[in-house]
């Protein structure tokens, strides 16, 4: 995790424990819905949206967890490859730069 994200993070959760204590428990039963979309797909859905979104932060999070839910770098790609013809060229080209930041590290 980026250093300045995960400082945020830490200053975040000790400074808010109750509020991301319950963001937390948010977070989990919206990715459990049941008969709901799973692991890998909930991960590249999430990449698409911080991507067409522009949330750089966001972006290189949900890469990072989507690598880990078992998605491969092509697949990554491919997901931002597809925000072009929807969220425009730029924007695409901005989360492509930040996909290959995150598998350069």
């Amino acid at each position: 995790m980026n250093k300045k994200i995960a400082e945020n993070f830490n200053y975040f959760t000790k400074n808010y424990k109750d509020v991301y204590e319950a963001y937390k428990k948010y977070g989990e039963q919206i990715h459990d819905v049941e008969g709901g979309l799973g692991g890998k797909c909930v991960s590249i859905v999430k990449v698409s949206i911080s991507a067409t979104a522009g949330k750089k932060f966001a972006l290189q999070t949900h890469i990072k967890k989507a690598l880990e839910a078992g998605c491969t770098p092509k697949e990554i790609e491919h997901t931002i490859l597809l925000t072009a013809p929807t969220a425009g060229f730029p924007t695409m080209m901005e989360a492509l730069m930040v996909f290959r930041e995150v598998m350069e590290e």
